[in-house]
């Protein structure tokens, strides 16, 4: 079944599923996949940090990278995924708007993400980061190969 996940969403699935986003912009795509049990997720997070709304994240956890990242992987390891084996890919955190963006969205939600998986000792297998393109996302979690389309071109991650 193809599931599309929205800004600000995150969806897990089983072998039979295909996850897709559209517009990775500065927002970051977290996939995380279990080559064993054939289980993964992905999350199309918008913002860094959810201290700038506590109520919003409370509501909705995946808008932010600090408090969707860890339900991301809760979420993977209640379908029987483990850590040990968890394949890790991310994909966005650019400048849509180029280097002159005052916020530096995509940045920041990079350098989140980077510290909350080396606290808990996770490593990213590949990304596809920064730059000013607009990313779509193609995870088929049967093979748990992932293709981004950018720009008119595709590539694995």
């Amino acid at each position: 079944m193809r599931h599309v996940i929205l800004v600000g969403d995150m969806k897990v699935g089983k072998e039979q599923d295909i996850l897709v986003t559209h517009a990775l912009g500065s927002c970051l795509g977290l996939m995380i996949y279990d080559p064993t049990v054939k289980v993964g997720g992905m999350l199309h997070a918008m913002l860094p940090l959810s201290r700038i709304n506590p109520q919003k994240a409370e509501a909705n956890p995946f808008m932010f990278v600090d408090t969707g990242v860890p339900e991301l992987f809760r979420c993977v390891y209640e379908l029987g995924g483990q850590k040990a084996r968890l394949v890790v890919k991310a994909a966005g955190c650019g400048q849509p708007l180029g280097n002159n963006e005052m916020f530096k969205i995509g940045e920041r939600n990079y350098t989140v993400l980077k510290k909350l998986l080396w606290k808990n000792g996770v490593l990213l297998e590949s990304e596809d980061i920064g730059g000013s393109a607009s990313r779509t996302v193609h995870f088929e979690i049967s093979t748990g190969q992932i293709i981004i389309s950018s720009s008119g071109a595709k590539k694995k991650l």
